[in-house]
């Protein structure tokens, strides 16, 4: 805010030349000045009981106190409706590190969402701003709206996770690692078109579907599990053992599917009352004691995810993969929604209550996935890591309820 100081000008006293003048002179002048004086004098003091009014200064804020309520506002999208509200009523709000989003927030800002041009421009400087500053150029700048359902009702949300695994794997075939992870074939249809090519089954058991994969496969696994906990969270670094022993670090990015959907192989042995809980753990544990149905187990997935083998640089192995808004994805500060609820590109405050995670923070609308469908749905992206470590743990853990405020330019 300009503060405008009002300048105010003030005459010089009289010059002290005019002392130079003839006696007779300065005895005339003294009398004329003592009338003068005498009338100013009474001027003054008959003003002296009437009450000076000043305009009325515009009230300012409390510091800290946010304006009121926005007028009422609705905004439709195909899979969900935008109800506007207040600052205020976002749980948490004002008690998150911004600072910690605001690389997420740029780095969607690469591609910004339609709208958002001017206040990328703006939110750039920012990146050096105090939090307050943060905050209060948020307030002023977008618009906090609640995600409902298509129709208004209240939506029931689901938050889960997922993360970026790192695998071993061999550029051939060994005795042990015999799991092919595939680029795309040619004439793979586009997933636009909705058509399907061989489905998981067959891809494993047809004679022309593995001739059309012949010369297509980028590394082997040696576990079957790991090849589909790859497929599923869609890209993952690799450190490839080369034939002449050299390990080359490379990050296996998503590349397409086959058109088939996507099947849970943890809720079908739920279903089947194999397991108890649709944990990877136990999922793992169900195919060391059953290897005679392991096959049976992975088919009840019918997609298959191909890959895009890219460098893994010193740089590029401090972000995450790139989402599908195209901009590398950020720890606990990227999520996976259904674009067509909330388009990529969005920062999103989010809340949610639960076992694995209790939080309300500021995240970005950058990535989406086969089994994020809905109005209020998100997958959390958790980092980067092996089996025992924490971004794969809470990934798994993470099924929980959530609720969600788009924050759209105003």
């Amino acid at each position: 805010m300009v503060h405008h100081t009002m300048k105010i000008r003030s005459n010089s006293a009289p010059s002290a030349s005019s002392s130079n003048r003839v006696m007779g002179q300065q005895s005339v002048g003294r009398s004329v000045r003592w009338l003068v004086a005498a009338a100013i004098v009474g001027s003054l003091l008959a003003c002296a009981g009437a009450p000076v009014v000043m305009p009325p200064s515009p009230p300012q804020p409390a510091p800290g106190v946010h304006d009121g309520a926005p007028a009422p506002a609705v905004q439709q999208r195909a899979r969900s409706r935008w109800v506007a509200v207040d600052w205020r009523d976002l749980p948490g709000w004002g008690q998150d590190a911004l600072h910690e989003a605001w690389n997420a927030l740029l780095r969607g800002c690469e591609k910004p969402a339609a709208g958002f041009e001017v206040v990328c421009a703006e939110a750039r400087p920012l990146a050096i701003a105090s939090a307050a500053e943060q905050q209060a150029w948020m307030e002023r700048r977008l618009q906090p709206y609640r995600v409902t359902e298509a129709d208004g009702r209240a939506p029931e949300g689901l938050l889960t996770g997922y993360y970026e695994p790192i695998l071993e794997a061999s550029r051939q075939p060994t005795a042990t690692q015999r799991v092919p992870l595939f680029a795309p074939p040619a004439g793979l249809p586009a997933a636009s078109s909705g058509q399907r090519w061989y489905s998981r089954q067959q891809i494993d058991s047809l004679p022309e579907a593995q001739a059309a994969l012949r010369g297509r496969a980028i590394a082997w696994l040696a576990d079957p599990i790991d090849a589909l906990v790859l497929q599923i969270q869609g890209s993952g670094r690799v450190n490839i053992t080369e034939p002449d022993g050299r390990v080359s670090a490379v990050r296996l990015a998503f590349a397409g599917h086959n058109g088939h959907p996507y099947q849970s192989v943890g809720r079908w042995l739920l279903d089947q009352g194999a397991i108890r809980e649709g944990s990877w753990d136990g999922i793992r544990a169900w195919a060391r004691q059953n290897p005679q149905r392991l096959n049976e187990m992975l088919w009840a997935n019918p997609r298959t995810v191909f890959f895009r083998e890219e460098a893994l640089s010193e740089f590029d192995a401090r972000f995450g993969p790139r989402g599908a808004q195209g901009v590398p994805l950020t720890p606990g500060r990227s999520i996976a929604v259904d674009p067509l609820s909330i388009p990529y590109g969005t920062p999103v405050w989010l809340a949610t209550q639960g076992a694995a995670l209790n939080t309300q923070r500021l995240v970005l609308a950058q990535d989406t996935g086969g089994a994020i469908v809905g109005a209020v749905r998100a997958d959390l992206f958790t980092g980067w890591g092996g089996w025992n470590d924490e971004p794969y743990r809470l990934a798994a853990m993470l099924k929980q309820p959530l609720q969600m405020w788009v924050l759209w330019p105003k």
